[in-house]
């Protein structure tokens, strides 16, 4: 029995040490996104006047710029394949604290309180189209008629950052959204990069 009793504390220790820190909270971690730099950013994006915010798809960062000045810069989650965040030019539609949300297909709402609202505690709406939408999301098939909106928003799902994972909304940790809910207007432009 004694030559079994290492054994059985090192499978202990095993299940007791803590997970390593994920790519977004480790610096070191050898998947951690590099930091976006304006320098990387086409020069007119960058120059804008005022304040205005530049969502690069690919590394997963959504940076808040005024008069050229880098002001913050957010973690996000985007849309998966098939279902990519729209790239363009848009405006801030509306803001929502704490907003309900409807199941695309079942109409099940959640409400804004509900601590697994999908949306978390803000929306920031930036992209509206009513053509509707349809495609397979990961588990089945989706078809969507009317109108699909995508935004800003928080996410109780905080290991989904720095993914794409969405239906094309930008999540952000819920602390994040509600930092940019407060530093944003209805109007502020948005650009999205590839």
């Amino acid at each position: 029995m004694r030559l079994f009793q290492p054994l059985l504390l090192s499978a202990l220790m095993a299940v007791v040490t803590p997970l390593q820190a994920g790519p977004l909270s480790d610096p070191d971690h050898p998947l951690r996104p590099l930091e976006l730099q304006l320098a990387e950013l086409p020069a007119g994006v960058v120059g804008r006047a005022g304040r205005h915010l530049v969502l690069h798809r690919s590394r997963r960062q959504l940076l808040l710029i005024e008069q050229g000045q880098l002001l913050s810069r957010y973690p996000v989650a985007v849309g998966m394949a098939g279902w990519e965040t729209p790239a363009g030019n848009f405006r801030v539609l509306n803001k929502v604290s704490d907003p309900s949300w409807a199941h695309p297909q079942t109409g099940e709402v959640v409400t804004g309180e509900d601590p697994k609202n999908p949306l978390g505690s803000r929306w920031i709406g930036f992209y509206k189209d009513c053509v509707g939408r349809k495609g397979f999301d990961g588990e089945r098939m989706l078809d969507i008629k009317g109108c699909t909106t995508a935004g800003f928003h928080g996410t109780p799902h905080r290991w989904t950052i720095g993914h794409a994972v969405s239906h094309g909304c930008v999540r952000l940790f819920d602390e994040d959204v509600r930092d940019l809910f407060d530093r944003v207007r209805t109007g502020t432009p948005v650009t999205v990069l590839p």
